[in-house]
């Protein structure tokens, strides 16, 4: 059996930002940009990726109290809410193109004891964006 993972999603509030990162910044392709009323989903990948993350309006179930979307929007905006990792083979490059990009830099690149050497930004609603470096086989 074969499985894959084909969407992962991400809230965001502002669809221009949201490309202006992940389109622009990232390099991204966009394969749809779907509006309804007031709402967005955009969805991105890598060029060539099995794999696209739709950028989504945040608590946009009609059944979510005021209370709840505060409080939604209060940990998004503290980068708590959720979280996606990249990968490159190019870690210092990429970095210095998206810090270049005016991102939120959250870690510069590291070296962590567990073997893994990455960076960390917040994409413009301030989702955690981490970022690994690939490693050889």
């Amino acid at each position: 059996m074969d499985i894959s993972i084909h969407y992962a999603f991400l809230p965001h509030t502002d669809g221009e930002a949201a490309l202006g990162f992940y389109r622009d910044i990232l390099g991204f392709e966009v394969q749809q940009d779907v509006g309804y009323q007031d709402m967005r989903w955009i969805t991105v990948a890598p060029a060539g990726s099995p794999t696209a993350i739709v950028l989504h309006p945040p608590v946009a179930d009609p059944g979510v109290t005021d209370a709840e979307r505060a409080v939604v929007l209060d940990l998004m905006a503290k980068g708590v809410y959720t979280a996606v990792t990249l990968a490159t083979d190019d870690l210092d490059g990429l970095f210095e193109r998206v810090q270049a990009g005016g991102a939120d830099v959250v870690q510069e690149p590291t070296d962590q004891d567990y073997g893994v050497r990455d960076c960390a930004f917040r994409d413009p609603a301030g989702n955690l964006i981490r970022i690994n470096q690939r490693v050889a086989a």
